[in-house]
């Protein structure tokens, strides 16, 4: 789930009720399941690019849990097995954590050879477990993509360029936000959903400057986004591939409406952005944007803030020398991320690859931290080594080495 600040969760079935049953829209097909966000009541919304549809699956009953960890080393195999297929079969597409349950839902599709890939959604909680979601029968209604990119639309050859039709999407305030691409020549589109589904849609196109290309630009899509108050305004905080970072005031984005985002940071050239998170783990409103080839950038709201109050980038960065202007970012260790949400008020959600096996893990980072220990080998973790009374790492590691399930290994360092 992509955490939005000042945005209340409900949990009632009345609420589940309205979200699916107030105006009605047409309930298509599934035929692709990507980008997923979640809305009040457990309704879990699917971007389905294939079908050019958003749907609002309404999930059974779960029950509420405290916070936990995840530390599943493989859930591809168990995936794989619930879903009668192999694991080399599965495409991970997108992980929502459903909140107050503990429950991680992961979109996916199934290879077939040459046929289409079969759309797929699972749960799977703490301990592993995998539940399967019937996707041909499961409650929901739907809302249409409009616009999207042309079939014969194509990148490296290969890539068709409507499988970018939505790259992300973020719910707040009983309105669903979708990045992605449409047919225009301004491409780069964001469009806005009433939820419940009622009809009611707007589209605006998006331009802003980068800074490692220094061209404007209107195609490339927003990759990765939040949402935030700023300076009194309800905000988008949008990442782009080769890394700026942009903001977009809500109310600017208006049916048809060309939107100039202000463009707050450059963060680095040559990577894409994996997903971004905003929570609060005690020091402030934060942002965490992953990214597939590089460190993570922590980042404060404050500080996007007052970047947002000042004129934009404008100037190109001194290449090689200086390639970071802006919002300063702090580079945390989460790296080699699939997917990264918010799992609940003490801990990130991520699913990566194991180097060595190449199984899919789901594990727990907690916020704050911001890291596996368990993930490194070093002084600490030789069998002889003894913690001094005043080791400011000490209590630390004794919490994660137990969160990590290493509740042996945390003895030692006991505080």
């Amino acid at each position: 789930m992509k955490t939005v600040f000042a945005s209340a969760v409900f949990h009632s079935a009345a609420l589940v009720a309205l979200c699916l049953g107030a105006n009605p829209a047409k309930a298509g097909p599934i035929r692709s399941v990507g980008s997923m966000a979640f809305a009040e009541a457990g309704t879990l919304l699917v971007a389905d690019w294939r079908g050019g549809e958003i749907h609002a699956l309404q999930l059974p009953m779960a029950p509420a849990a405290e916070p936990r960890q995840f530390n599943l080393k493989d859930i591809s195999g168990p995936i794989a097995r619930a879903l009668h297929t192999q694991p080399e079969h599965l495409r991970f597409e997108d992980m929502a954590f459903r909140p107050g349950t503990e429950l991680a839902y992961i979109s996916l599709s199934i290879q077939q050879g040459r046929g289409l890939p079969l759309p797929a959604l699972v749960s799977v909680n703490v301990e592993g477990k995998v539940a399967v979601l019937p996707l041909r029968t499961l409650p929901h209604q739907s809302a249409p993509i409009s616009d999207r990119p042309a079939a014969d639309k194509v990148f490296w050859n290969d890539v068709p360029a409507a499988t970018y039709t939505v790259t992300d999407m973020v719910f707040h305030d009983k309105k669903l936000y979708v990045a992605g691409l449409s047919n225009a020549s301004f491409a780069s589109t964001l469009r806005v959903y009433d939820v419940p589904f009622d009809g009611h849609a707007t589209a605006s196109s998006i331009e802003m400057y980068h800074a490692v290309h220094d061209q404007t630009e209107t195609r490339a899509p927003i990759r990765k986004m939040s949402i935030a108050t700023l300076n009194g305004e309800p905000s988008l905080i949008a990442a782009y591939t080769c890394t700026p970072l942009v903001t977009i005031p809500l109310k600017d984005l208006k049916d048809g409406a060309h939107v100039i985002g202000k463009t707050v940071a450059e963060l680095g050239w040559g990577s894409a952005p994996v997903d971004m998170v905003g929570f609060d783990a005690g020091e402030g409103p934060m942002v965490l944007l992953t990214n597939s080839h590089k460190a993570a950038d922590l980042m404060s709201v404050a500080d996007i803030e007052a970047a947002s109050a000042r004129p934009g980038l404008s100037k190109p960065i001194d290449w090689p020398k200086n390639p970071y202007l802006g919002v300063k970012a702090i580079p945390v260790p989460i790296a080699g991320i699939a997917k990264l949400g918010s799992q609940d008020k003490e801990f990130l959600g991520a699913l990566r690859r194991n180097e060595a096996s190449g199984a899919m893990e789901l594990v727990s980072i907690r916020k704050g931290a911001f890291l596996r220990l368990s993930d490194f080998i070093n002084e600490y973790d030789f069998a002889d080594y003894r913690y001094s009374e005043k080791d400011p790492f000490r209590g630390l590691h004794h919490q994660l080495r137990n969160e990590e399930g290493y509740p042996n290994l945390a003895a030692k360092a006991t505080p």
